[in-house]
């Protein structure tokens, strides 16, 4: 019986995935909140309760993200993006680009045939081209952060914003809403700002089909559209985009397992 762990330490949230045995993936996910340490002590310890089992019945365990530096070496560390690289690669073999939208960056990757990273581009460290921007967004309209993708999809006559900063594009929406503009024409103007700001790293880096998006935003259906329409392309979307790093982290997981059992004389 052998179980493999996958931890993906964020800077607001921490994911983490069980695997083996043939059974499904079991997924947990806490806010990171500013103790890194203490974050990834209790996302592994509410996730074996979860799948009832003890510390010592995994095999092998990955920590991965912004913030798994911060952790003791207890455990293997992996590059989060050879990670989010190589959750895509298993859901999605025909993949060659990824749009990661995290909540404080967005970056693209690029991957060969065998599903390797090949180029990566991140953007700089802003709101305005991660997922916070839509948190932010969304408490300016008071409108639940589940609910901005729909209702931006009702969208007709979406927000033009003419910034890429953060803070000015929030201003700019309180003033569209002291002008009356709908909620839902100021979200999908949003969703087109992000885009625009994330595709033009897709060109930097070069767009090759299939291309996946993941991360937090891509649970965001009116992000979804606005990336389609801006590229062109249909994107693969997973059904648990945030899970997309911890599940790359407890394959290779699994694969230091096996690895070392076939050390072993």
């Amino acid at each position: 019986m052998k179980w493999f762990m996958g931890l993906d330490i964020g800077s607001t949230a921490s994911k983490g995935i069980i695997t083996g045995n043939g059974r499904p993936p079991l997924y947990h996910r806490l806010p990171s909140k500013a103790d890194y340490r203490a974050a990834a002590e209790a996302l592994s310890s509410e996730l074996l309760a979860k799948a009832d089992l003890r510390r010592q019945d995994i095999t092998a365990t990955v920590i991965t993200g912004h913030s798994a530096g911060d952790l003791p070496a207890k455990h293997r560390r992996i590059a989060d993006i050879r990670c989010c690289a190589r959750g895509i690669a298993h859901l999605f073999p025909q993949a060659r680009t990824i749009i990661d939208v995290q909540a404080m960056s967005g970056r693209i990757i690029r991957l060969s045939a065998e599903g390797r990273v090949t180029d990566f581009i991140s953007s700089e460290l802003c709101a305005a081209g991660g997922g916070r921007f839509l948190e932010v967004m969304a408490n300016i309209l008071r409108v639940e952060l589940d609910d901005i993708g729909p209702l931006s999809l009702k969208a007709r006559k979406p927000v033009h914003f003419t910034t890429g900063c953060a803070v000015f594009a929030e201003s700019e929406a309180i003033s569209r809403v002291a002008e009356g503009a709908a909620k839902e024409d100021i979200l999908a103007g949003v969703h087109q700002a992000l885009a625009d700001k994330l595709a033009a790293l897709v060109e930097r880096a070069g767009l090759e089909e299939g291309c996946a998006l993941c991360g937090g935003g891509a649970l965001d259906s009116g992000l979804i559209k606005a990336f389609q329409e801006k590229l062109g392309v249909n994107l693969l979307v997973p059904e648990q985009p945030q899970f997309v790093t911890a599940l790359g982290a407890a394959i290779m997981a699994g694969e230091t397992g096996r690895n070392e059992d076939k050390e072993q004389p």
